[in-house]
């Protein structure tokens, strides 16, 4: 009798070769063992192989259905390829559990509400007036104490920094980062032809003293800032810094662009910037990094008069928001689910964190102890390129520092996303250590 690996191998090849489509439901346990001539027992062992491989996933009461790996893949800016991924160290990815759970129980509640049409007609640009209210009410509970006409719903974080860009800036404005910085700030520079001035960073931050030596040189129209849990190095500034960063933003006439993606993981936190200098702070978010990735739901909290011109840069960019994708973000966040899914977040990345303590040992790891991130410096004479392709080679997917610099000479790193499950997560830091013991100098 054939035993579960061996079907568990049938059936993993069929899938790889395209006989199973993704989301497509497999035969139940009982038909499989019908059809392979096996007890009920070993095709579900076979099927729990399968889970493990990363090539289905179960729900109970609706079957066994192929994952689609697709959405694991990474785009070709985020570093090298490889032809089968096995571990994404990519990507960031939400770490909260019961997702698909909740999804199913809100969307049953939804199509019972009173008025399910009102999701399928067009939304003002920036979103309905109760909307944007019940979105200020959420911020408060966060320190962010905003009018609703201050608040602009987006598609998510990375839209609303093109809107704040398309607002406030124009092309040849100067703004200044970090010398490492979100890479979706640095695309959306080029595209807005936005020059970056680099600032050099310490162990906790930007460089403030630099930064106002560069004011007094040269005109910086803004500076994009993530002082709640840095990407990548996962810095979270204290309260005298930030307040200094005010300080230097009101002496030049700066526009500070705050970007908060990461700060519910780390808690507690200093006061926002834009609670400290709020006439001239736009604070970005989103619920992509706090409860789905595929949740493309955002929030901009602007400056008192800026208005108009981020409701004409909405009409230009997205005229009106997904009314189905809204409706679940407002019912999240007032039912506390968000609040819920982050608390969850928090615990799983700190597990996480502690996996890469124990799998990469005594390398120099940067990383906050509740980031979904962590920064590896590697060794200047080991070429950074290499390592990338090696690991690329063995289906592990990570990004290399030239991705983040915003600076002529690139320091030798590597960033890497702990979203990966947890089975998985293991083996691809230990194949991160290999790959830099034995990568030739």
């Amino acid at each position: 009798m054939r035993s579960y690996r061996d079907v568990a191998d049938d059936l993993a090849g069929q899938i790889r070769g395209g006989r199973w489509a993704p989301a497509q439901r497999l035969p139940t346990h009982r038909q499989l063992a019908a059809e392979f001539g096996i007890a009920v027992a070993t095709a579900t062992r076979a099927f729990a192989e399968l889970k493990r491989l990363g090539l289905v996933v179960g729900e109970p009461g609706r079957g066994t259905f192929v994952r689609d790996r697709s959405v694991r893949l990474v785009p070709a800016e985020y570093g090298p390829g490889a032809d089968a991924v096995q571990a994404d160290l990519s990507l960031t990815q939400p770490m909260s559990p019961r997702r698909a759970e909740l999804l199913r129980t809100a969307l049953r509640e939804l199509a019972a509400s009173g008025d399910l049409d009102a999701v399928l007609r067009q939304q003002p640009p920036g979103g309905r007036p109760q909307d944007r209210q019940a979105t200020a009410a959420f911020l408060a509970g966060r320190g962010i104490e905003a009018d609703p006409d201050r608040v602009f719903l987006t598609g998510g974080a990375q839209h609303g920094l093109d809107l704040v860009a398309r607002a406030v800036l124009a092309p040849g404005d100067a703004v200044a980062v970090d010398e490492l910085t979100y890479p979706g700030f640095r695309m959306l520079a080029r595209t807005h032809r936005l020059h970056l001035v680099p600032v050099p960073g310490t162990s906790d931050g930007p460089d403030l003293a630099a930064l106002a030596g560069l004011c007094r040189r040269r005109r910086i129209r803004a500076v994009y800032t993530m002082p709640t849990l840095h990407n990548p190095l996962g810095w979270v500034t204290g309260l005298a810094a930030r307040e200094r960063l005010a300080e230097i933003a009101r002496e030049h006439d700066l526009t500070l662009i705050e970007d908060a993606a990461y700060a519910f993981l780390a808690e507690p936190a200093p006061p926002p910037v834009v609670a400290l200098a709020p006439e001239r702070t736009f604070w970005v978010s989103s619920l992509t990094k706090s409860v789905a990735a595929g949740l493309r739901f955002g929030m901009v909290v602007a400056p008192a008069g800026a208005r108009p011109a981020m409701t004409s840069a909405l009409r230009t960019n997205m005229a009106s928001l997904p009314g189905l994708i809204t409706a679940l973000a407002m019912r999240w966040m007032g039912d506390g689910t968000v609040v819920s899914l982050e608390a969850a977040s928090r615990r799983v990345a700190r597990e996480h964190q502690r996996v890469l303590r124990r799998e990469l040992g005594d390398l120099p790891v940067i990383a906050h102890p509740s980031s979904y991130f962590a920064w590896l410096p590697i060794n200047p004479e080991q070429r950074m390129d290499r390592v990338a392709a090696e690991l690329s080679r063995r289906g592990i997917r990570v990004c290399a520092a030239d991705l983040f610099a915003t600076t002529q000479h690139v320091p030798h790193g590597i960033r890497l996303a702990l979203g990966t499950p947890a089975d998985e997560l293991p083996a691809a830091l230990a194949a991160v250590r290999e790959v830099l013991d034995t990568v030739p100098i």
